[in-house]
């Protein structure tokens, strides 16, 4: 059990701040900033959209869309949960670059699925391409964003000296 302030004034599964959700007692009511409680919303979604298809490219023996399937998993369900998980342990990162990982990632995606399938079933010459290209440059963004996000905090820890942890953990 972690040794800390009592939580018993603070409601469980409620918003502590804009940035931060308290969490059930299974986590000891730990918080998590908010943004990666939503990287963490939206990727089981994209998962299971992609998941549904999957199945139905299988029961209809039809894998020519197996990289659209393949970019949906990636990008909406593996970036989404990894996303996620370096917001919620790395909390000395930039709420606004994280907010902004989240959207331009979440466009892409979104965006990236339905015009990568398109093109590949009509070909480079469909109306699609523009919305694909586009899409890949708004999921590249984000990635650039968040390698932003992950050099600042390591050197913001570089910075620090041995010893010195930039957050108090929960044992201290």
């Amino acid at each position: 059990m972690i040794n800390g302030p009592r939580l018993s004034k603070k409601k469980l599964g409620r918003r502590d701040s804009d940035d931060t959700v308290r969490l059930d007692k299974s986590c000891q009511g730990a918080a998590m900033p908010r943004v990666s409680l939503w990287f963490f919303a939206v990727a089981p979604i994209y998962v299971l959209i992609g998941m549904g298809f999957g199945i139905f490219m299988g029961a209809t023996e039809n894998f020519a869309l197996a990289p659209a399937h393949a970019h949906l998993n990636l990008i909406g369900w593996v970036t989404m949960a990894l996303y996620g998980t370096f917001y919620a342990l790395a909390r000395e990162a930039s709420n606004r670059l994280a907010w902004t990982v989240f959207w331009l990632n979440n466009a892409g995606a979104a965006m990236m699925f339905p015009s990568l399938a398109m093109v590949l079933s009509f070909g480079d010459s469909s109306p699609f391409l523009l919305p694909l290209i586009i899409s890949e440059f708004l999921a590249l963004g984000g990635m650039l964003c968040f390698a932003f996000s992950v050099w600042s905090v390591l050197m913001k820890s570089a910075a620090a000296p041995l010893g010195v942890a930039i957050r108090p953990t929960a044992a201290e």
